[in-house]
């Protein structure tokens, strides 16, 4: 890996190489997918199979696409009872985590009669997008369905795309029933994120949208946006390692190529305050990556985005972290707290030497889905509450009304809206 000094200047140039790994400089696709959502929106399962027997090579019909209960306990027969359970004890700790993060409705009523309140209801229908062949990650259906199904949903539907003999993968099928998938159907890329956002003639409409993809599904998002809301349109996944002189380089150099193996674009960085750990974790990162299965993408992947970043203080680390804002933070220092008080902007934070970034994909609970590409700034991983709509809720006594109804016709005759306060004004005249 590459060692860089870190300062204004390469800050700069690190930060806008990052930026150019994000959805939105993909633009020469958009055309694509915006005609795959127009034609599945206008012709509904036709064109939804067309593409489907286009790009999965897989004939689909109506009396097909909908996962049965023999696929679902055949999936099972396919996965080891030993993953399966795996499975489960971490759908629990997901469970767990999130169910602590529902909210309440509530409301506040005031002796002069005036009641104001909020309301939460969960939304109606869920679809997810699950990734198919290689790229199936069933802890995403897990992170995915889980919260929603905490939140109260009353309906939650999963697409994911078959293989030509129209088979689901089968980890996949079996994630999707632990954790509470009320149907599953056979259909993958925008073609699949259009049918969940318009509705086809076999696949019902969603009311949110979430779960990862490749470039085709996360643009179809963002432009069925509007029709349907969605969790974010998100970019390759990254990790950043804060470390000073006391953490271990072989435990630095293994997290960072746990991220670098997931995709060419992939980012992989070491903010640290000692020369002597980012020689090593170089060295370590290299003998790592000739041991493990997919070298070619991680040599890409560091090649691309892969830095270690040396600083003359922990604050100029603390600083470009913050600037970073990546999507996985770990702090690997003698005092680990310490910095974390200090971060404003992560997806995730692991701290300590024990608490690698893959727990948190697969196992203690808090949701994987996160901002990536700087969005951790203003967005947050994925909640109960991102399946939950608020309705305001306002109630005014006569009395309550009188005390303040000058001042509400005042703000609207200033704002020139006097049907507005009108419709306060007559309430009170003879």
């Amino acid at each position: 890996m590459r060692i860089i000094k870190l300062n204004a200047e390469t800050k700069k140039d690190l930060l806008s190489s990052l930026l150019k790994r994000s959805p939105d400089n993909y633009s020469e696709y958009e055309a694509a997918v915006a005609e795959i959502v127009a034609q599945v929106r206008e012709k509904g399962d036709e064109a939804l199979f067309a593409y489907t027997e286009k790009f999965d090579q897989c004939r689909m019909d109506a009396s097909g696409i909908r996962v049965t209960e023999a696929e679902v306990k055949e999936a099972y027969q396919a996965v080891d009872a030993a993953f399966v359970e795996v499975m489960k004890k971490a759908a629990e700790n997901i469970r767990i985590f999130h169910s602590r993060q529902r909210n309440n409705s509530w409301i506040d009523m005031k002796e002069d009669g005036s009641i104001l309140g909020q309301k939460l209801t969960p939304i109606g229908t869920s679809g997810v997008y699950v990734p198919g062949g290689r790229a199936a990650y069933p802890s995403s259906v897990l992170m995915n369905v889980i919260p929603a199904r905490v939140a109260g949903v009353g309906r939650i539907v999963m697409a994911t795309p078959p293989s030509p003999d129209g088979k689901v993968n089968p980890g996949t099928l079996v994630a999707a029933d632990i954790a509470g998938v009320d149907e599953v159907y056979k259909a993958g890329g925008a073609q699949a994120i259009a049918a969940m956002a318009f509705g086809t003639e076999s696949v019902p409409k969603a009311d949110k949208i979430t779960g990862p993809g490749n470039i085709f599904v996360a643009l179809a998002k963002k432009a069925c946006f509007g029709y349907v809301s969605i969790d974010s349109i998100a970019g390759p996944s990254e990790i950043l390692v804060i470390a000073d002189e006391t953490a271990n380089p072989r435990d630095v150099a293994a997290d960072l190529l746990s991220q670098a193996e997931h995709d060419e674009m992939a980012s992989s960085i070491l903010l640290t305050t000692s020369e002597r750990l980012a020689e090593e974790v170089s060295i370590r990162a290299e003998l790592f990556k000739n041991q493990l299965s997919r070298k070619a993408i991680m040599e890409k992947s560091l090649e691309n985005y892969g830095y270690i970043l040396v600083a003359d203080t922990m604050e100029e680390v603390i600083d470009a972290a913050n600037e970073i804002a990546s999507e996985h933070l770990e702090i690997l220092t003698a005092n680990p707290y310490e910095i974390m008080t200090k971060i404003r902007n992560a997806g995730a934070i692991f701290l300590g030497e024990y608490s690698s970034e893959p727990l948190g994909d697969y196992f203690a609970g808090p949701n994987h889905i996160l901002p990536t590409n700087g969005t951790a700034k203003f967005f947050s991983p994925l909640n109960v509450n991102d399946f939950m709509k608020k309705t305001s809720i306002i109630s005014y006594s006569r009395e309550a009304l009188e005390a303040v109804h000058k001042d509400i016709e005042l703000f609207a005759e200033r704002e020139g809206l006097t049907a507005h306060a009108n419709s306060i004004k007559v309430r009170f005249e003879e």
